[in-house]
């Protein structure tokens, strides 16, 4: 067991690193005792870059450690099966599904964990959309760290996440008039409705969603008539207008 003493101006602080990952840490100025055993995130992101990103952000706090990475969605469902985490941090677009995929297996398994979206979306654009398909949290990828941090923090002690900007977005919302149409669509009507704006057939979204392009069509038909729209166009015009795609 290592021991580490850490000493500053305002406070002296003793760290001893356990066994199991248990962190023990004893504050000189009133030498009270802490036992806390260590928050494993699972982090999910299909760029090198953005993952090592999150782990040294990660790895930096004295309560928590990046137990697992993965960078694909298989990559992902093997490590929740062989290993145990507290919270999971997922971007929503990976190279063989989607995020959402990720996010319904850990929901619907027999250990529920708490899920922390990712994403270069802002909140207006895709929080709303995370929290209704069972996510905890949404973050965007250029929010501060402590954000990512108190983020984490949260879904570990058992609580939701929203940044109190959005939450002040979606105060105004409800005060002052309606929410964006394409908020009332369900997380496979998103999903169709962007694949449709970005150009892909109805063959190919079928095949990247695997579902039959005869549900494909069920889907479009639902979101025009959710959005009020009449063709494709449409639809790729209100995308577009929204800042939906990419």
């Amino acid at each position: 067991m290592a021991d580490v003493h850490l000493d500053s101006t305002r406070r002296s602080l003793k760290i001893r690193t356990g066994p199991l990952g248990v962190v023990e840490w004893q504050r000189a100025d009133d030498w009270s005792v802490m036992n806390k055993e260590l928050i494993r995130v699972l982090v999910i992101d299909d760029h090198a870059v953005v993952r090592e990103g999150l782990k040294h952000v990660i790895s930096r706090q004295m309560d928590m450690l990046v137990a697992g990475e993965a960078s694909t969605r298989a990559e992902a469902l093997k490590l929740l099966d062989e290993q145990r985490f507290d919270v999971v941090v997922c971007d929503v677009k990976l190279p063989d599904g989607q995020g959402w995929d990720v996010l319904r297996a850990v929901k619907s398994g027999p250990h529920p964990l708490p899920v922390l979206m990712l994403s270069a979306f802002t909140e207006e654009q895709y929080a709303v959309q995370a929290l209704k398909s069972g996510a905890d949290g949404y973050v965007n990828k250029g929010s501060a760290a402590e954000t990512l941090i108190s983020a984490i923090r949260r879904l570990a002690s058992g609580g939701k996440f929203v940044s109190p900007e959005f939450a002040a977005h979606v105060a105004q919302v409800l005060g002052h008039g309606d929410p964006a149409a394409h908020e009332a669509l369900s997380e496979r009507e998103f999903a169709v409705m962007r694949m449709i704006a970005s150009g892909n057939s109805l063959v190919s979204i079928a095949q990247n969603l695997h579902i039959s392009p005869k549900t494909v069509t069920t889907y479009r038909a639902r979101v025009l008539e959710k959005l009020g729209l009449e063709n494709n166009a449409a639809l790729t015009r209100y995308v577009l207008e929204k800042g939906l795609l990419d």
